[in-house]
């Protein structure tokens, strides 16, 4: 996630038992019950300490996107921010970028109600940089401004940007719905209305809706008129303040218990109800079915599959990827990696504090009483340290102030997510297949913009129409697909000279097909009903079962399939251009001639 780590950009994990969730990174779609604390569910003194907040953070960074509009002026400065964004700038960025919401939430929530499995989380999250790290550099020596860019420098075929946009929309679409749903639902509960009450004459559905349409309006304003620039600052802006509401919150834990692990621990596994058990892996991953060894092999598989959508799929979300164009060369965009690797390992260093406080402070069951997904157990705790340190007055500040940051991480990623889908269908589908490589750097950003207003109203439509939905498991399936559709294009791109404009489309085509298929044959969209009241778990009703994929995450099956395809097409295609290659080879590495795009 999330990020996704929201990450990834944006993500966390559902518990595998509400309608329609995966076991695997989801969007902020799980926070609905997120500050079910406040009293009756109806608007008060920290409703309205939230909305303020959410209220100035939109204020100032649209100050920031209108001044960014005046020194956009072409396709450098809209796509690549001028490439005039320092290291620590831009680590900052993708630090922002791939700590979402449901990141803050949702990890530390697991980790409130499983311990140390939810810790692992944290662990697969991280893992994931490390393969980033040696992209970076290659990724910025080679492109210009999106994913396509790379195999495109090496086949000058229409066809492979169409494949890379195709992909890059996919990727983005399906992560800028399941975030707005999660929007339109915070938001409800930011005015009080989760409990029935009203507003200003709206109900929670009206709520949900406005706040959808707002959020989409207000991405579609960020990339418009700022571009990359608004982007990153918007991004940098809100990762300062995470890390900073994160690292107090750690701090007022630890303060509690004299800064001794040893003693918060102690106290988090006495409240969680499962005892030394709980600082012990087994209490949610692997889970043995006594009797069905079938069963028992498809969860330990399903854990695996995951992992490997977070680590794979992370190196080739396109709104990481397009980060890297943001620096003036390839070490600047290893430096920014490098910066961003120790803001989150801080960041999730910090959860283990606030999922074991959260244990210890509030209760597990408490936790899982307001939500079984455990996304309520920062907000719970920030309001159980203001009140132990600063009263009610403390209580409704701090609750607010996660509250409002929590919101701020959501527009942050639609904005990076609208920017990425609309800088490919720009440049690749307008730009060089449409105009044959040819535009004018006025008719492409204007067509950019003009994309991020359709993209962006498509978002809001499918995000109003499935507001009711648990659509969680489209974060998951958006990491899926960049890992068996982008990864194999990117990998074979840079690493092997046979590659060529047939593996291409076969890779990108294959793997997403794949993809798609399996988790429309698997348990999250039919076939997993209650045992007692028969009620569907799945997307769809209980009477619809197309389940033939018994696994939850695609990817481990997805993956292969997609390079397997990448491989085949390349082969049985007679096209082949060792120059290039060589050319790319060079430039990958060295970064001669990156200067000059």
């Amino acid at each position: 996630m999330t990020a996704t780590g929201e990450a990834a950009g944006g993500a966390v994990t559902g518990d595998g038992t509400a309608p329609g969730r995966a076991e695997g990174p989801v969007a902020a779609t799980d926070l609905l019950d997120t500050l079910g604390s406040a009293p009756g569910g109806q608007f008060g003194v920290t409703h309205a300490w939230t909305v303020g907040l959410c209220a100035l953070f939109v204020l100032v960074t649209l100050a920031i996107a209108v001044r960014a509009r005046r020194t956009t002026r072409g396709t450098v400065d809209f796509y690549a921010g001028g490439r005039g964004f320092s290291s620590a700038q831009n680590g900052l960025a993708l630090t922002g970028d791939y700590l979402s919401a449901a990141s803050f939430l949702g990890i530390a929530g697991m980790i409130s109600l499983q311990g140390y499995d939810g810790f692992l989380y944290s662990i697969g999250f991280l893992m994931a940089w490390l393969l980033v790290l040696p992209m970076a550099q290659l990724v910025r020596n080679t492109g210009r401004f999106t994913m396509a860019d790379l195999p495109a420098f090496r086949m000058r075929r229409m066809r492979v940007r169409l494949a890379c946009t195709v992909s890059t929309v996919t990727v983005c679409v399906f992560y800028l719905v399941a975030q707005m749903v999660g929007a339109g639902a915070l938001v409800a509960v930011l005015l009080g209305l989760h409990g029935g009450g009203t507003f200003l004459g709206m109900s929670a559905d009206h709520a949900r809706t406005g706040a959808i349409v707002l959020v989409g309006v207000l991405m579609i304003a960020y990339v418009m008129y700022g571009g990359m620039k608004a982007a990153t600052w918007l991004q940098i802006i809100k990762a300062v303040l995470l890390l900073a509401v994160t690292g107090l919150l750690t701090v007022l834990v630890l303060a509690l218990f004299s800064f001794d692990p040893r003693a918060l621990l102690g106290e988090a596994a006495g409240a969680s109800g499962h005892g030394r058990a709980f600082l012990e892996p087994g209490l949610r991953f692997g889970a043995e079915v006594p009797g069905d060894p079938a069963r028992t092999l498809f969860n330990k598989l399903d854990l695996v599959s995951l992992g490997l959508a977070l680590v794979l799929g992370t190196v080739a979300l396109p709104h990481v990827l397009i980060r890297f164009y943001t620096v003036p060369d390839g070490r600047a965009a290893r430096t920014s990696v490098n910066r961003a690797i120790t803001m989150v390992g801080a960041f999730y260093l910090m959860t283990l504090a606030l999922g074991f406080g959260a244990a210890a402070l509030v209760g597990s069951e408490r936790i899982a009483a307001m939500d079984p997904s455990g996304n309520t157990a920062v907000p719970m705790l920030a309001e159980e340290l203001g009140r132990l340190f600063a009263g009610p007055v403390g209580a409704s500040v701090l609750l607010a102030l996660v509250s409002a940051v929590a919101l701020a991480t959501i527009l942050a990623v639609v904005a990076s997510l609208t920017l990425a889908s609309s800088s490919s269908v720009a440049h690749d589908l307008f730009g060089h297949i449409l105009m044959w490589g040819r535009p004018r750097e006025s008719q492409e950003v204007g067509a950019a913009r003009l994309s991020a207003c359709v993209i962006g109203g498509v978002a809001v439509l499918l995000a109003v129409q499935v507001r009711d939905q648990n659509v969680a498991f489209l974060v998951g399936l958006a990491f899926a697909v960049a890992a068996a559709a982008n990864l194999p294009v990117i990998v074979l791109t840079m690493f092997w000279r046979r590659f060529n404009t047939r593996g291409v489309e076969w890779g990108v085509y294959g793997g997403l097909s794949a993809t798609l298929l399996l988790m429309l044959l698997s348990p999250v969209v039919s076939g997993r009903t209650d045992p007692v009241t028969g009620e569907s778990l799945s997307v769809l009703p209980a009477w619809i079962d197309i389940q033939l994929f018994p696994m939850e995450n695609p990817a481990l099956l997805a993956v292969p399939v997609g390079f397997a395809c990448a491989v085949v097409g390349s082969l049985l295609s007679p096209e082949r251009d060792t120059a290039r290659f060589t050319e790319l080879r060079v430039r990958s590495l060295t970064g001669w001639g990156a200067d000059r795009d």
